[in-house]
C-alpha cells in the first residue's frame, strides 16, 4: 500500500462508538464496494466504501463486516469476512490480506472467508431482534448504478422479513463527522501534497499552456508524493470557463490576461483535500481582477470566523450571503435597489455567487454530517466563496479546508499561497 496506514486502535474506537449507539440485540452489516466494469474486460480503479473503511481500515474488495455487540459468544461480536488469498491470485493481481494481516490491521479477532458469511449470519440472527442496514442518504447522491450494499440489502430484507430493520447511516453521519486526531493528520497530508502540486503549477503556468497540461502537472506531483491522484475530478478553467461551476473539460488554451480558476485536491489514504485558487495567466492580476479577488478573499476570511461550535450551517450560509452582498455592492455588481427589492428566496447576491460556501469534508469530498445539528469541534469544513462575472469572463473562487476547534478553527491549508501578492511573487519565481 502506497500510503501510511492509520493504527488499528482508531478502527477499534470507531466500531465501539458505533456499537454503543446500536439498539440492544441487533446486528449490523457492512459491505465493501464493487469493482465497477467499463467495457470489454475493463474496470474502474477500486474505491472502498467509505463507511467500511472508517470502521475497519480495509482497502480491498469482497469484504463484509458484521457487528453484534450483544452476541452470546464474545468472539461473535465483531467478525470480518475477507477474500481468501491464494497463489494464483497473488500471481495475477497481488496477494490479498491473510487472516493474520486482517486481524492486525483492523483489531478484529474473528476473521472468516467471505463464503462463510451467510451461514454465520443465519446462526447469529437466532439471537437477534433487529438488523441494521446501511444506505447512502447523502443529499447529493445520484442513484443510477446499484451498489453492492443496495444488492445485499435487498437480499437481507427478503431473507429476514420479520426482523426489525434499522438504519446505520444516521449514526455514521454523527460519528464520521467528528474527525479524530489520526484522521486530521491524514487530511493534513492530503493538504500538504495539494500544496506541493500548486507550487509546481505556479512555476509552470504561462500564456499558451493548455488547461489539461496544468492538470498533468498536479497529477505528477500528487503521484510522486504517495497520493493515488485527485480526490475528485479537477476543475481547471481559464477565462470564461471559470464561470462554469463544474467545468471539467480542461481543454482550452490559457490566454494572456485571463485568470485560471483551479479547484483541485489530492487524495491520501482515502482522505480528501479540496482547494481552490485563482492565478493570472500572465503572472499579474489586472486592477479589476485584483479587486474581485480581494473581495472573495475578504468573504472567505470572515466566513471562517463564523464557523464555530454551536452554529447551524443554514444560519451560517445566510450570514455569508450578507458578507457577499456588501462586497458585490462595493464592486458595483449589484445596487442598493437590487438588495431592497430582492426576493428573500433568491437574494440579489445569488446572481454572482450561486453556490454554498461550506460542506463537510473527510473520507468523502462532500462528506457525511448532519446539516440540521449545531457545528461541533472536530468537524472539518471547506470555506469556498466565489464571484462569477460572466460578462467579464472572470470567475474567482478561493477555498481552504478548516478544522473546527472548541475556541475557533485550524486552517489545514493556511500554508498554501493565498494572497494575490504571494501568488504573483511565486509565479515570478
Amino acid at each position: 500500500m502506497r500510503y501510511q496506514k492509520l493504527p488499528s486502535a482508531l478502527y477499534q474506537r470507531n466500531r465501539a462508538a458505533f456499537m454503543e449507539a446500536m439498539k440492544p440485540r441487533s446486528i449490523s452489516v457492512f459491505f465493501s464496494s464493487d469493482i465497477y466494469p467499463t467495457s470489454a474486460d475493463g474496470t474502474l480503479p477500486f474505491k472502498q466504501a467509505t463507511d467500511m473503511f472508517w470502521l475497519t481500515g480495509v482497502d480491498q474488495e469482497e469484504t463484509v463486516l458484521l457487528l453484534f455487540p450483544d452476541a452470546h459468544i464474545p468472539a461473535d461480536r465483531e467478525i470480518l469476512f475477507t477474500l481468501e488469498t491464494n497463489k494464483e491470485l497473488a500471481i495475477w493481481e497481488g496477494a490479498k490480506l491473510d487472516k493474520a494481516q486482517a486481524k492486525g490491521q483492523t483489531g478484529i479477532g474473528q476473521i472468516q472467508w467471505v463464503p462463510a458469511f451467510q451461514r454465520t449470519l443465519q446462526r447469529l440472527m437466532a439471537e437477534a431482534d433487529a438488523l441494521y442496514l446501511n444506505d447512502n442518504p447523502h443529499t447529493r447522491a445520484i442513484r443510477v448504478v446499484e451498489t453492492r450494499t443496495d444488492r445485499e440489502n435487498a437480499k437481507l430484507r427478503s431473507e429476514y422479513p420479520t426482523y426489525e430493520i434499522e438504519r446505520s447511516a444516521p449514526i455514521l453521519f454523527s460519528l464520521r463527522a467528528i474527525k479524530s486526531q489520526e484522521e486530521v493528520e491524514q487530511m493534513q497530508r492530503a493538504c500538504d501534497i495539494t500544496k506541493a502540486g500548486f507550487e509546481r503549477v505556479l512555476q509552470f503556468v504561462k500564456p499558451g499552456v493548455i488547461e489539461y497540461e496544468i492538470e498533468a502537472e498536479f497529477m505528477h506531483e500528487f503521484l510522486r508524493r504517495g497520493s493515488r491522484g485527485f480526490a475528485y475530478t479537477p476543475i481547471i478553467g481559464s477565462g470564461s470557463n471559470a464561470c462554469v461551476l463544474h467545468y471539467v473539460e480542461n481543454s482550452n488554451e490559457c490566454k494572456a490576461g485571463d485568470v485560471i480558476l483551479i479547484d483541485v485536491g489530492a487524495e491520501y489514504g482515502n482522505y480528501a483535500a479540496d482547494m481552490t485558487r485563482c492565478i493570472p495567466v500572465s503572472g499579474k492580476f489586472t486592477d479589476r481582477q485584483r479587486d474581485v479577488y480581494n473581495a472573495v478573499l475578504s468573504v472567505m476570511r470572515d466566513a471562517m470566523k463564523l464557523l464555530r461550535p454551536g452554529v447551524i450551517l443554514r444560519e451560517y450560509h445566510v450570514q455569508v450571503g450578507e458578507l457577499m452582498t456588501k462586497q458585490l455592492l462595493s464592486l458595483g455588481l449589484i445596487t442598493a435597489d437590487d438588495v431592497t427589492n430582492q426576493n428573500p428566496a433568491s437574494p440579489a447576491y445569488k446572481k454572482y455567487f450561486m453556490h454554498g460556501t461550506s460542506h463537510f469534508i473527510g473520507l468523502d469530498v462532500h462528506d457525511v454530517g448532519h446539516w440540521h445539528e449545531p457545528i461541533r469541534a472536530g468537524h472539518v469544513f471547506t470555506v469556498e466563496p466565489g464571484i462569477y462575472i460572466r460578462e467579464e469572463n472572470l470567475g474567482i473562487r478561493l477555498e481552504n479546508d478548516i478544522l473546527i476547534t472548541e475556541d475557533g478553527f485550524v486552517d489545514l491549508m493556511g500554508h498554501i499561497p493565498l494572497e494575490a501578492d504571494d501568488i504573483e511573487a511565486m509565479m515570478a519565481g
